[in-house]
């Protein structure tokens, strides 16, 4: 195990264990009012349940940090179909929680399927095209992940959530088109899809019903929040009067007036806007910067890894950090409509902190392969010299 840490990033895995106590801090003083006052629950009870997801997923990292990447593969593809049978099951004994059928009620845990089909497929995306790298100019090889996916988006879709298959279907799209495939099969297959869309539109202009619910619809008047303060517009527009009275530094950690019920959630979707109003915008500001070393520590990592499996584990999981991070704040800030979407390491979430907690073990488990080699090669040429 000493030999495994040697090669791992020490500071991508310092910034991110920094995050992920600044989230559980902030968790606690974000929840502990809505704990007491909306569920009559401990103050304590959202950040202990924070602290428990967090030692399971160290336990994971500690775990999945042995295995190679080509092992994680291979367990890919049980796991895919695992989360294919639990989105079908979810469609039928799964729990609603604001309007959505999104989970599974496990006592303690709330498990999210949609949320671990992100980080499943990223790493099941990789493997694949790795191991068919030799057939990518074969139509078969280079649609059968698409349908899989396809099939997935749809199934999430159907819970009814909106956000995570937007982002679902963004960063499958994005995976695909990094992929070393023929340019003329990419183009061919954007043509496909483009025709799909037009078709499928089409059949809904003229049959007079719309493929997307009307509370989802209301989301897309998004502009000018606090003229609907009383309705549809009153998150956002609570989160900009938190915004505005943090200020610069804060109103100091534990102070803030919104949580006091006016946002419904402030720990999961807006803890970003309680941050702000109790710590400052120069706060906010240090956790974007944050953001960005982890991105770029991601990307090099990914950049230097010998095999297109690794390089496309770090680009997924990087896509799929930078995803949540803008609908969330774009979101909050009344830029997009809210999609409900978590912001990494910061909000409340058992099954979201798992999976990010699990993506980043893989991209150190890249780091890791990469060192070994570049040893390997490093100690080989010196035994050459010798031998000269």
């Amino acid at each position: 195990m000493n030999k495994i840490f040697k090669y791992i990033d020490k500071s991508l895995f310092i910034v991110t264990c920094l995050l992920f106590v600044v989230g559980l801090v902030m968790v606690f003083s974000a929840s502990n009012v809505t704990a007491y006052m909306k569920y009559a629950a401990s103050p304590y009870n959202y950040f202990i349940k924070q602290g428990i997801f967090l030692i399971l997923g160290f336990i994971i990292f500690l775990v999945m940090i042995r295995f190679n990447t080509k092992f994680y593969g291979i367990i890919s593809w049980l796991l895919l179909i695992a989360i294919l049978s639990s989105l079908v099951a979810l469609l039928i004994v799964g729990k609603t929680k604001n309007q959505a059928t999104s989970w599974f009620e496990l006592g303690f845990f709330s498990f999210q399927p949609s949320e671990f089909a992100k980080i499943i497929s990223i790493i099941w995306l990789s493997n694949y095209y790795e191991d068919n790298k030799k057939k990518l100019s074969s139509w078969w090889t280079v649609l059968f992940p698409l349908v899989v996916c396809g099939i997935i988006a749809f199934l999430i879709f159907v819970q009814p959530d909106l956000g995570t298959t937007i982002i679902y279907v963004v960063l499958i799209g994005l995976m695909f088109f990094s992929q070393p495939i023929p340019k003329i099969m990419k183009a061919k297959i954007v043509a496909i899809i483009v025709g799909a869309i037009f078709v499928v539109g089409f059949i809904v202009l003229i049959s007079g019903k719309s493929l997307i619910l009307e509370r989802q619809l209301e989301r897309f008047n998004f502009l000018r929040p606090c003229d609907r303060l009383l309705d549809d517009g009153n998150q956002v527009c609570n989160g900009y009067i938190a915004i505005n009275n943090g200020g610069l530094w804060g109103k100091g950690l534990g102070n803030s007036t919104q949580k006091y019920l006016y946002l419904p959630e402030p720990y999961t979707d807006f803890i970003f806007t309680i941050m702000i109003e109790e710590l400052g915008a120069v706060f906010g500001i240090f956790i974007i910067l944050l953001y960005i070393f982890v991105l770029y520590r991601i990307l090099v990592i990914g950049r230097n890894s010998y095999t297109n499996r690794g390089c496309s584990i770090c680009y997924g999981v990087a896509l799929y950090i930078i995803l949540h991070i803008f609908v969330n704040l774009l979101g909050i800030l009344g830029l997009m409509p809210m999609t409900g979407v978590p912001l990494p390491f910061m909000s409340y979430g058992g099954s979201f902190t798992i999976c990010l907690v699990a993506a980043l073990t893989a991209v150190q488990r890249v780091k890791v392969e990469t060192g070994i080699r570049n040893d390997l090669q490093l100690n080989n040429s010196k035994g050459k010299a010798k031998n000269l």
